[in-house]
């Protein structure tokens, strides 16, 4: 199949540099398409990671564009740390309008095609370099939110869109996504982790394992998160005789059925449903628990996994993909055996009765957050994005990492002089 690399328009003499001649400390331009961005009010992890690697592009002195979908109350033009935000059409008219914007533009020198479920089938209209990213292969999340036969339609299109994008190049950032991408018949995939924002502790402090314990939810309120899940937990903990309490963070379409659900389980007293928090409040949870649990379907990465971590919170969180890479089982968490609430209590209470072991996670899961701070993960990114632009040839390694510090062989990492594989947890 054969991917366009010519340009669609010229690009003014003096303004910017092709993609053909840009070279280290020239100015380029990145179009990220994404149906969303960060203002709009359905946003979540996704536009989250992706704003951090474009505000770095735009740090470094390219220019930057997202072109998302309108939304009510939004203006179709503002910038947001340096990034441009475009927007036009909706749910069926957006690649159309996204097409019909970039003919009028001068030349990107890359184009970020990233996929949430629909492609924006870039590689066949923009007319210049083009990559594809990809949070999650959703296979079994589609019938979270669709019924039969649209949840299996759904399936079946993801599949054939990325047999069709097989010699795009992919960015992605777990192992688990791109063995996915792999059994679709993608055949480019290169691995570039996510960050946080989230400054681990200095000091590590103090938290012995007791009871009560504390947990804490932090996620989009959504089927596909399960935190009816994490609520039967809870209860089972209670049935087992053990004191616990749960917060919950987040909102989405799920918060009615969720507080409802809690009110039938008997837990009105022991769960807070806090909705949407300001960061600091969010990490003041979160430094406050003894774990966060996580029962999504599945995930990208796991971004609410790090910020726990990085204050001092290990994880329980289900055997799935995306979940198993941000939890090192027994290293910086746990990792329940199934995909069931007992399974899930029964890791918790494995903690309870050890609390050297938790300790060890504890201690284990802060220090690997340190690495995966966005000023560790960016330098490295930014460097990948900028030689797709300019048309490198991709690295023969698909992991694309920064050297991380200290003593990084636990994690599956090497330390820093080495030349082989690098790797960023």
């Amino acid at each position: 199949m054969a991917v366009p690399t010519g340009c669609a328009s010229p690009i003014p003499q003096g303004k910017m540099v092709s993609a053909a001649g840009a070279g280290d400390g020239c100015c380029m331009r990145f179009l990220m398409l994404n149906w969303r961005d960060p203002r709009n009010p359905r946003s979540g992890g996704a536009e989250r990671v992706t704003e951090g690697y474009l505000t770095a592009l735009a740090g470094r002195g390219h220019e930057v564009v997202w072109f998302a979908n309108r939304f009510a109350g939004a203006s179709a033009e503002e910038f947001l740390n340096g990034v441009r935000l475009v927007r036009a059409g909706v749910l069926g008219s957006s690649v159309l309008e996204a097409r019909r914007w970039v003919r009028r533009q001068p030349c990107f020198d890359l184009v970020i095609d990233q996929h949430h479920g629909i492609p924006w089938y870039a590689p066949w209209w923009c007319g210049t370099r083009c990559v594809a990213y990809v949070h999650e292969v959703l296979g079994p999340i589609w019938r979270t939110f669709y019924r039969r036969p649209w949840s299996d339609i759904g399936r079946i299109q993801e599949r054939w869109t990325h047999w069709l994008y097989r010699e795009v190049p992919f960015w992605t950032a777990c192992e688990s996504t791109r063995d996915g991408l792999r059994r679709h018949g993608v055949r480019r995939i290169s691995i570039l982790r996510y960050g946080v924002h989230t400054q681990a502790l200095r000091v590590l402090n103090p938290k012995p394992l007791a009871q009560p314990l504390r947990l804490a939810v932090v996620t989009r309120l959504a089927p596909n998160k399960r935190v009816d899940h994490a609520l039967s937990a809870l209860r089972i903990l209670h049935r087992r005789g053990f004191g616990a309490s749960m917060v919950v963070v987040g909102t989405g379409d799920g918060d009615a059925f969720l507080r409802q659900k809690a009110v039938d389980l008997g837990l009105r007293e022991s769960v807070k449903f806090t909705g949407l928090l300001p960061e600091p409040e969010k990490d003041a949870i979160l430094r406050e628990a003894h774990l966060l649990l996580h029962t999504s379907v599945r995930e990208g990465w796991g971004l609410n996994v790090i910020e726990a971590n990085a204050l001092g919170t290990p994880a329980v969180v289900y055997p799935v993909p995306g979940l198993i890479e941000s939890t090192l089982h027994d290293q910086t968490g746990l990792v329940a055996e199934r995909e069931t609430a007992e399974a899930l209590a029964d890791r918790v209470v494995e903690l309870l009765a050890d609390d050297a072991r938790y300790q060890r996670l504890r201690h284990q899961a802060w220090d690997r957050a340190k690495t995966m701070h966005w000023s560790q993960v960016l330098p490295p990114a930014c460097d990948w994005l900028e030689a797709r632009a300019r048309g490198e040839p991709l690295p023969a390694d698909d992991l694309v990492a920064a050297e991380a510090g200290g003593d990084s062989r636990d994690f599956g990492c090497v330390k820093p002089g080495d030349r082989g594989r690098t790797h960023l947890l």
